[in-house]
Parts: structure tokens; sequence; C-alpha cells
């Protein structure tokens, strides 16, 4: 694993005036869960669209039922793919909320991001967004020239986000599934806390199957290259570094005074934009960087 900690004093001072509200564990009860889901995005907080980039919305196919993508692209033609997963919790979160990291990731990166809406418990429990997870992956890697894919695929997403994708490139592995050039990671959950918060509980049925918490998998050979990025203020920052450190082929980039979800608050947390450039010159290197 090539470890790598990134401490800047603009990040650590953004951060001590930066409390994140409404995140997922502190919810207890389904009528503050929708309201939650009602609240339109603070574009002060989350940025903006990149101007440059077009994004347009579509329906997917999937086992579930037509699932909404937001495809975000800066140039016409063949490029490859990134599929996007927000967080939240797996409760909460929409595509709508990563309008400004998306959009730079696909003007940077090289690549057309595809975001997922994927289907939310309570009313949609596991296995619900680990199959829309990977059965978006297998449609892009079969259609995804239709999208403007050239052929090759990646994953990547943000703390529930973060574990379906980890959880979906294991299945992905040992189903003979799609395969990827790279999966990246942002703060995920890859393991069940002993005490599990109210949200976890509406997503999990009892004892977590491994594609629930792909750091108790058995083996992890055979992976793609993987970038794990991680908060150095976050409870999953251990999780997330056991992780990476059993993978094969890794990089572990910790923010270490940022709390969980930066990547949600670009417009004040400016570590945001600064991931965003090294997920892209991770996604674009012609081989995976040394840290």
């Amino acid at each position: 694993m090539n470890r790598r900690v990134v401490a800047q004093p603009r990040f650590t001072a953004e951060a001590d005036g930066f409390t994140v509200v409404g995140a997922a564990d502190e919810l207890d009860d389904l009528a503050t869960l929708l309201a939650g889901r009602q609240e339109p995005v603070d574009t002060a907080l989350a940025g903006r669209l990149d101007p440059a980039v077009h994004a347009a919305d579509l329906f997917l196919p999937l086992g579930g039922g037509p699932t909404l993508v937001r495809v975000y692209q800066a140039e016409a033609g063949p490029r490859p793919l990134l599929l996007w997963l927000h967080g939240g919790g797996f409760v909460g979160g929409s595509v709508v909320d990563l309008d400004h990291p998306c959009s730079r990731l696909a003007r940077s990166s090289g690549r057309t991001v595809v975001s997922l809406e994927y289907r939310l418990a309570p009313e949609h429990p596991y296995p619900a967004a680990l199959d829309d997870t990977y059965d978006a992956l297998c449609w892009l890697a079969e259609h995804g020239r239709v999208l403007g894919g050239d052929g090759r695929l990646a994953a990547g997403g943000q703390s529930a986000g973060g574990a379906l994708v980890a959880g979906a490139v294991l299945r992905a592995r040992d189903e003979g599934g799609p395969r990827l050039d790279r999966q990246v990671l942002c703060y995920p959950v890859v393991d069940v806390a002993a005490e599990p918060t109210w949200a976890e509980r509406q997503y999990l049925p009892g004892r977590p199957p491994v594609y629930a918490a792909p750091l108790r998998a058995g083996s992890l050979a055979g992976l793609p290259p993987t970038l794990v990025v991680a908060a150095g203020r976050d409870a999953l920052r251990d999780q997330a570094e056991a992780y990476a450190g059993r993978l094969d082929d890794a990089d572990y980039v910790e923010y270490a005074d940022t709390p969980h979800a930066f990547l949600n608050f670009c417009g004040v947390l400016s570590a945001g934009d600064h991931a965003v450039g090294v997920i892209s010159e991770f996604l674009s290197s012609p081989r995976p960087p040394s840290g």
C-alpha cells in the first residue's frame, strides 16, 4: 500500500469552522428521514456544476426497474466511463448532491461520469442498493458505448456509496462479472459497527453478508487498482486504512484534519477539490500513482 497524508493549514482552518449537520447517524425515525430527503441542495456548501460540463438525466433498465443516472460529459467522443455512487448512510443522498465533484471529475479525469440513483432503505433494504450497483456495472460494461464509453470502466463512491462499490466489485470478482480498471473508495463504510445506528438497521438484516461488509471478506485478492481516500476526523478512518492495507494494489490518501463526507461540501471545504484532483490523477494515469 502506498500511503500519503495530506495536511494543509487551510484545510484545518476550514474544518475547524465547519460542522456537518443532518448526518445519517443522527437519524432515529422515518419521518425525519423522509423530511430530510426533501431538503434542497445548498450550493453555497456543496458547490456548483462545472459550466464546461454537460449533465443529462437518463434511466438505465436495471433489474430493480428503470434507474436514474446523471451523466456528466466534458467532451464528445469515446471516453472511459466512471460509475459514481453518492453517500447517505444507505437511507439518504441523491445524484443531485454531487453536481460539483462529479462534473469536476468529468472535466479533469478524462472520463464520462455516470452518477447512480440507487434504491434506498428502509423502503429497499439490502441487497437492493448492492444489486443496483452491480447491475449498473454490468449494463455499462455491455452497453457503455451508448453513453460514449470506449470499453474501459471504473467505479467509485463516497461513504455508503464506497461500501456499495467495494461490495459490487468483490461480487464481480466472485461471479465472473465486469472487469474494472480502477476503483475509488472515499471514506467508505467497509465494515459494520458492533452497535449499528438506526439508519444501518434499516439497511441490513441482522448478521451482515460479506458484500455488505467487504473488510470481512476472506480474501481481497484479484481486485482492480484502488484509491482509498480517508478523512482524519472520521470514525471510519481506521477501517478505510485497514481495507487499503489488505489490497494487492492500493493507494491510501488521508486528509488529516478533514471530516467525513467532505466531498459533499466543496463550497466551504477546499480539501474536496484537492481530492477531486487526486482522484482524477489516479483515474487518468497509465498506471496507478505511487503516492
